[in-house]
Formats: C-alpha cells, structure tokens, sequence
C-alpha cells in the first residue's frame, strides 16, 4: 500500500490556483489506481483553512498544513522546509504536486533531503499490475516517455494542463497544522512585493479557451497592392479583447521584426507557437494567414478543436492538420466577427 502525499500552495487570499485542482484529480485518481492506498493534502501558505474547505469533499484522508505569514510568500528557504516537513510527517512515498513555478523551485532540493528521485513534467499516470508508471515529454512535448522508479520518496511534479481540474463539493475541513523550525538562515531572504516588468497589454492567456494564431499573412500586400498592418494590429487586438482569447504567433511572424519588414507591434517570441516556440494546451485554435506547416503545426499537438482561415484551398491545414478551414480573407471575417461581438454586447442585459 503505497502512502501518497500531494503537496499545495495556497495564493494571498487563500486561493487554489487551477494546476492545484488538476493536482487533486490526479492524487484522487492514482489512490483508486492503487487499491487501498492513503492519500493526504499537505498544505503551504499564509493561509489555509479556505484552501482546505474548498476541498473537503475531495476524499482525502486527511489535511495537514504548514501555515503563517512566513510561508505566505514564494522562498526557497521556508517553502523548502516546509515541503520536507510534511513529506517526513505522514512517510509518504508517492508525493504529487503541481507543476508550478513556485513549487518546481524547491522540490529538487526536497527530493535530495530526503534521498528521493523528482520527475518534472509529468502528464499522465498510470498503474500496471500494481506499478506506478509516469507518462512525462522531453524536447518541448515532441516525445513522450514512460517511467516507473524503485527509489523512494517519488516526487512527481504534474504539468499544469493534463488533468482536468476538481470541482467536487466544498465543506468543513479538519486540518492538522505543523510547525517547522526555521533558523534565521531560512530568513535571510525577505519578500518586500512584486514588481512586473514594464509591458504592454496582456495577451498570453494560459487558461482561455481559445488560442488565436496570427501567421505572417497579415502583414503581406492585400488585394489592393498594399500591406494594413496597422489595421491588423487593430482587428486582431479588439478579437483579442472581446473573446478574452489568447494570442500566438508562427515563426515566420516573429522573425519577421530581425528582418526590418513591418510587423504586428505587440508580438513577441513568447508568442510563437510551434517545434522552436510553445505547445499550448487550449481547448479551441483558430488559426488565420498561417499555411499550418509541419513545425508549426506540432505546437498544436493539444488543442482538441482547430479551425484555419486561409485564401489557399490547398495550404497545410486543408491537409488533415484542422478541423474547419475557412477559405476567406481574415480581415474581412475579423472585420465581420467582430461586428456580431460588439451586436452582442448590445443586447446583452446591463447590471
């Protein structure tokens, strides 16, 4: 029977964040795998008892918790405490959490005090004739390996995304708070806020539904003989904004800025999509002025739906790549689309 740990952090309002809810699903799913295995939620924030409640009725054995305003904010020192303080209170062997930032920061070192192994990334599990196996990607999602390990504790740290997020009932919690010692070494780094980096509007959206991806099309010569790059920029932003979507980029966009040639303004590498670029995990895709070419085409491995507007009736998702291709000028169904949208947000009722 194997003991099994899944290790949370709590955000300033005492919020789960959704990597922790598809954290719970995996844990929860694993101990059925398993067959009489205990699972516990091990708890780290400056407060808990909310975090806790929201998952009262997840079928956990029981809550622990590491809490107070030192372990309110991300720090190595305190949250790695912390994560070793709970992994030695309940003996587990199997600890999961999610794969966050905070979190993915210290579990290495927790694995090492502990004399465990930590595998990253992980986005799937599954048990074969009573062993765990650990479905997890190498060279950016484009190979999948699976891994079992004899080593004990197994850290696994889940890759936000490949688990669907639990919304099982809330209650009333019963959550045993522990105590580690921190010496004035594990204080030496305080925490004064967070400044962002100057930037302009925000158009990475990990959690929307819908990723739209803007090809170098937009910034080509139009019908009339000349380029609208400004009027893309425009149509693409408002799209942006008003279906709350997020925005991607192929290749040949991004690279078109080291080339001096006009570009979309607000586009960045970070925005690529694709073998060199990110492999997002969005429900729907919708992809305009992009030919779908193969290196591109491999970062949408995860959408589950994919449309394309494009002029060309033979470009590369018209070739088993997309679901729905529209043969048509974009800025004319940006153009339209975004007339329904503001149609819409009419006759929606005012509060």
């Amino acid at each position: 029977m194997e003991q099994i740990l899944l290790l949370i952090t709590t955000g300033e309002d005492a919020s789960l964040e959704k990597a922790a809810l598809e954290a719970v699903t995996a844990a929860r799913d694993l101990a059925c795998a398993l067959g009489g295995s205990v699972w516990t939620v091990g708890l780290i924030g400056g407060l808990v008892q909310p975090a806790a409640d929201r998952l009262a009725g997840c079928g956990a054995a029981g809550f622990l918790a590491v809490e107070g305003t030192e372990f309110a904010a991300a720090r190595y020192a305190s949250d790695a405490a912390a994560a070793e303080a709970l992994c030695r209170l309940t003996g587990a062997n199997l600890v999961l959490a999610p794969g966050t930032s905070r979190l993915m920061r210290v579990l290495g070192g927790v694995a090492q005090r502990l004399g465990g192994a930590i595998d990253t990334h992980v986005v799937g599990l599954k048990v074969d004739d009573g062993t765990l196996r650990a479905d997890r990607s190498y060279y950016r999602q484009r190979i999948e390996a699976t891994l079992t390990r004899n080593r004990r504790p197994w850290i696994l740290a889940l890759e936000p995304g490949s688990f669907l997020p639990w919304n099982g009932p809330s209650g009333t919690a019963a959550v045993r708070r522990i105590e580690p010692e921190l010496g004035p070494e594990a204080k030496r780094t305080e925490v004064l806020g967070f400044q962002a980096a100057e930037a302009g509007e925000q158009t990475i959206r990990p959690d929307a539904d819908l990723l739209f991806v803007a090809g170098a099309g937009w910034t080509k010569k139009q019908p009339d003989g000349r380029t609208h790059v400004e009027e893309a920029a425009q149509l693409i932003l408002e799209f942006v904004r008003r279906t709350k979507a997020s925005l991607g980029s192929s290749k040949s966009l991004v690279d078109l800025a080291g080339e001096g040639q006009a570009v979309l303004p607000f586009l960045t590498p970070l925005h690529q999509v694709g073998q060199t670029g990110a492999t997002p995990r969005h429900p729907k895709g919708l992809a305009t002025c992009c030919h779908g070419e193969e290196p591109h085409v491999v970062g949408w491995r995860f959408i589950r739906e994919r449309r394309a507007i494009n002029l060309d009736a033979n470009c590369g998702w018209a070739r088993g790549k997309a679901d729905v291709l529209y043969v048509a000028d974009a800025f004319e169904v940006l153009r339209a689309a975004l007339r329904l949208l503001a149609d819409q947000s009419e006759e929606a009722p005012q509060n």
